[in-house]
């Protein structure tokens, strides 16, 4: 087991990253700017961002938009401990804080990271990935935040704050931007009085852009964007009291991604191109490659919320009832050649449909006193279903047929192994057997009673303790239904056992039966106690503990197996299949610590936040790819030692220069149910792949005035170091190194007309956003490239 690093490594690391770490920045002359005070709500009450004693990220709506953030994903290139990994599809997407996020691939696995927008938790990231409406603000809560969050924040929080309407009087913006890839977005919002004490906004926007990724097979290109949304507000303030906010959204994504690049072409590649198909090899970033079918991601989803505040005398009252709908299509090339291996109708297809209803209840008292309480209750109510279907294509035969040669030293082919088992000939690999029909369901009722308060000790000092219960309740089922032959056939124990490696569809023991239930029902108390000190009017300090906690995810997937426990009691029941396996229906809870000490300084020029930390979870809901199927299973414990920097600096009336570092040292304490393409792996006392040692952000905005003419340019690095993709791939096969700029410019007139030139990866940097053993390809390895450079022209105005 390697040593873990000291931290006393970290301001060595940080200054070979290209940056000296001084608290004693200002020795600053006449002329320099101040900074702005941030307000922030991740405690649910408003504080502002150097109060508030917990490691959080802010990034502004105006430097969103100078950035051209489009979405949450974008957001990592501003919150170095933020990391969103892009796979199969739009929505197979994986929010990442400190190293520790899980959730993507599979309905059933919530998200370690949660996503809340005003209030309102969304729970799976394909509800969360619209383009971003008109923002206040968006803050990044790194570690645990269970207590205040429940089971949806075991790794962290993204909460989004949109724009109120405004009761003051009428504005709106209309804007356009054209860019490379042929990219056309137009974004339009508009809010104002209807009365005193009634105002509304509307919003809305269209994105569209080619794809990079070009499908040579078909002359068609993947990677693209085409995504709307529509969204708006009633805000009501009957009384000095009493608001209301009543939000209705609706988004909707139609586009052809991911492009997969060949990394390692192995022996199947010739199998490939010996039935007449084709695929780009060992060229990941060409961008290209070759698919007999482009995939299809299609996701819909609307939401309707009401938050009301009602202020008493001492306390304000909360409510925020939400209900939300998500349906997702998704249909993939999942072997990335153009040989017909799946067919275009069956091709690991999934339709999913989950409806969500949510209810918080919260009181919060006055900001006045050394005493400040919070109780609350939260309740959430989902429904999931999912249908699919996987059937082969009409050359997998032939396929299966060479590699049945090639692994019996050509003695045997599928039509010899047929006649020794009496299947009928032709029938094994046939087109379309699989899997015709997929049916999975899952229910979730979850109730979550948290309590904190805020105790001034003295002047200097404040104690927050804080408490949480959660219990959450999930049915779930399936009902598959097999049709592959050559899965059933009993080549264990025989002179063919080599040929169980061609089983790649084995058949399927569906639930709930009379052994299994398909019921988890998992409670846990968590908890935070957490000491702040101002040492003087610009600098606190604190430090502290708290807990996270997530409940069971279920497999919703073909890859899910019995217990090895449970296959005795099946088989005295008669309810054993052919072949079949033990594995996990399902992975037990997340149940996360983490020990923090902070310092927050803030003066007229400079603000300093420092975090370190130890964080760990235990039972690490992990789901790694084997190049067949999804293993999903709970890693012992992985733990991470850290530290997270954030400087801002205003040296000069216009100028504002930001550094951002995160520090971490990961470690697999225990993991010994790991699955690697060639079997089960040990990873205990390995570094976890995907995450960096190091990830830094610098940037630096420069406002000026050229006349009447308000004008700006900003500059943004980010950097990772160097690090394995994932687990069950080597490094030296699948790493990934980040060292990209973006870049922006823009102009504002008089007149409210806006102009905005940007560029994202401007140096065109390149890099593996994640790798797996190909699909049903023996010794090759797929990925996924990052996005190429991008530019373009934001022409905005805005009116009043």
């Amino acid at each position: 087991m390697p040593a873990r690093n000291n931290l006393k490594a970290i301001p060595a690391a940080l200054a070979a990253a290209g940056f000296a770490a001084s608290v004693s920045l200002p020795a600053l002359g006449q002329g320099a700017g101040m900074l702005e005070e941030v307000i922030v709500t991740a405690a649910k009450r408003q504080q502002t961002l150097q109060e508030i004693p917990i490691a959080v990220s802010v990034v502004s709506a105006e430097i969103i938009e100078q950035s051209q953030v489009l979405d949450i994903k974008d957001l990592q290139t501003l919150v170095p401990s933020l990391r969103v990994t892009q796979l199969q599809g739009s929505a197979q997407t994986n929010f990442i804080i400190r190293g520790f996020g899980n959730g993507a691939n599979n309905p059933g696995i919530e998200p370690s990271v949660g996503v809340f927008v005003d209030g309102v938790y969304r729970s799976r990231v394909g509800s969360a990935l619209a383009d971003l409406p008109k923002l206040e603000r968006v803050e990044v809560l790194r570690g645990p935040q269970s207590t205040l969050f429940g089971k949806n924040a075991s790794a962290g929080v993204i909460n989004v704050v949109t724009a109120k309407p405004d009761l003051a009087g009428y504005s709106g913006s209309v804007s356009a931007t054209l860019g490379n890839y042929n990219q056309k977005i137009v974004k339009g919002n508009f809010t104002g009085p209807i009365s005193d004490n009634v105002a509304f906004s509307v919003s809305g926007s269209m994105n569209q852009r080619d794809g990079y990724y070009d499908n040579l097979e078909l002359e068609t290109e993947q990677n693209e964007i085409n995504r709307w949304n529509l969204r708006g507000q009633l805000l009501w303030n009957p009384s000095d009291r009493m608001e209301v906010r009543l939000i209705a959204d609706s988004d909707g994504i139609d586009e052809q991604c991911c492009g997969v690049a060949n990394i390692v072409n192995g022996p199947t590649g010739a199998v490939v191109q010996a039935l007449g198909g084709n695929l780009v090899p060992e060229a990941p970033f060409a961008y290209e490659g070759f698919y007999d079918f482009d995939p299809q991601n299609r996701i819909d989803t609307q939401g309707l919320s009401m938050q009301i505040d009602y202020d008493f005398d001492s306390f304000t009252l909360t409510s925020i009832t939400a209900m939300r709908k998500l349906e997702q299509f998704d249909l993939g090339d999942v072997d990335y050649t153009s040989a017909r291996l799946v067919t275009p109708d069956a091709a690991n297809q999934r339709d999913t449909e989950i409806d969500t209803f949510t209810q918080e209840l919260r009181l919060t008292s006055a900001t006045d006193g050394p005493l400040q309480w919070m109780v609350g209750a939260f309740y959430f109510t989902e429904e999931l279903t999912t249908e699919g279907s996987f059937g082969y294509g009409d050359q997998f035969r032939s396929y299966a047929d060479f590699l049945t040669q090639a692994g019996t030293g050509g003695a045997l082919n599928l039509a010899i192994i047929e006649a020794i088992y009496g299947v009928p000939a032709g029938l094994s690999f046939a087109e379309g057997q699989g899997f015709p029909s997929e049916s999975y369901a899952l229910d979730d009722d979850t109730l979550s009673l948290f309590a904190q308060v805020d105790f001034d000790l003295t002047e200097a000092m404040t104690l927050t303790v804080g408490a949480n219960y959660t219990e959450s309740d999930k049915q779930a089922s399936a009902n598959l239904v097999s049709t592959d032959v050559f899965a059933t056939l009993p080549f264990g124990g025989t002179p063919f056992a080599g040929l169980q490696g061609l089983q790649f569809l084995p058949p399927y023991l569906n639930y709930p039966n009379s052994v299994e239930d398909g019921k988890s029902n998992d409670d846990d108390i968590t908890y935070t106690v957490r000491l702040a000190y101002d040492l003087t009017q610009n600098i606190n300090v604190y430090g502290g503990v708290s807990t996270g906690f997530k409940a069971s995810s279920w497999n919703m997937s073909r890859d899910a197996r019995p217990l090895a426990s449970d296959l005795a009691a099946l088989g005295a029941a008669g309810l054993l299949v052919p072949n079949i396996t033990a594995g996990t229906r399902f992975a037990g809870p997340e149940e996360s610590t983490v020990f923090e000490l902070g310092l927050k300084a803030e003066f007229d020029t400079v603000s300093v936040n420092v975090a370190v930390f130890n964080q760990e979870i235990e039972g690490f809901q992990s789901n790694i790819f084997n190049g067949v199927g999804f293993n999903l299973a709970n890693a012992g414990k992985q733990s991470t030692d850290g530290m997270e920097l954030d400087v801002t600096w205003v040296p000069i009336d216009g100028l504002r220069v930001g550094f951002a570092a995160t520090w971490l040292d990961p470690l697999y304490d225990d993991f010994q149910g790991a699955v690697g393409p060639d079997g089960p792996l040990d990873l205990s006392g390995q570094q976890p792949a995907g995450i960096p040692e190091l990830s830094t952000n610098t940037n630096a905005t420069y406002n000026f005035s050229m006349g009447s003419v308000m004008a700006y340019v900003r500059l943004e690095h980010v950097y990772e170091q160097d690090v394995q993709v994932v687990d069950n791939i080597p490094k030296d096969i699948a790493s990934r190194e980040i060292n990209s700029f973006n870049a922006s410019a823009g102009m504002t007139f008089a007149s409210g007309l806006e102009l905005n030139f940007w560029g994202r990866n401007i140096n065109g940097d390149e890099y593996l956003l994640s790798a797996f053993p190909s699909v049903a390809q023996a010794g090759s390895v797929s990925g996924y490239p990052n996005q190429p450079r991008t530019y373009g022209l934001t022409l905005k105005y805005s009116f009043e």
